[in-house]
């Protein structure tokens, strides 16, 4: 067992304190290899695809134009396809497609208005939510939430979601 001279490290009651002799000060740190990233608080970029699937070229554009819009409702993979299988700009085409609009507050949040029911769609980080509103047409007593994993099939998703509370 080796033993820490105690000319390197002091303590005091109230904190631990380094000596003004600490080895790694900061004007004796390494020089970093990647400048743009190593300011307190930026991180690396992560590398997302955009892709619908593997086998497509993923869009230069992200804009909701009809034109994007219809090319990102081409791209999505089979409705039998887990969810998790889409990207969000499929997923984001697909919801619109379906009569949803997104929240300006939240953008993980969409709602809808069909005839018979209104609803609010969350994507969250696990899970996709449903809550049916008793505020809108129908009888409800309350609101009405429902879970789905994003391992479910779209396919299954959609009929799940339009079958209505």
């Amino acid at each position: 067992m080796s033993t820490i001279p105690s000319s390197i490290v002091t303590f005091s009651t109230n904190s631990f304190r380094f000596p003004a002799s600490y080895p790694l000060s900061p004007s004796k740190l390494p020089p970093c290899h990647y400048p743009r990233f190593c300011s307190p608080g930026k991180r690396p970029p992560r590398l997302v695809s955009s892709k619908c699937s593997e086998a497509e070229e993923a869009s230069p554009s992200s804009s909701s134009s009809p034109s994007t819009e219809d090319e990102w409702l081409q791209k999505l993979p089979d409705k039998k396809r887990p969810l998790f299988a889409h990207s969000l700009p499929c997923i984001e085409a697909w919801l619109r497609n379906l009569g949803f609009f997104q929240s300006r507050e939240d953008r993980a949040v969409w709602l809808v208005e069909k005839p018979e029911w209104h609803a609010q769609l969350s994507l969250d980080v696990t899970d996709l939510y449903i809550r049916y509103l008793k505020s809108g047409p129908g009888n409800l007593e309350k609101d009405v939430e429902r879970r789905f994993s994003y391992a479910l099939s779209r396919e299954d998703i959609e009929n799940a979601i339009l079958g209505g509370p």
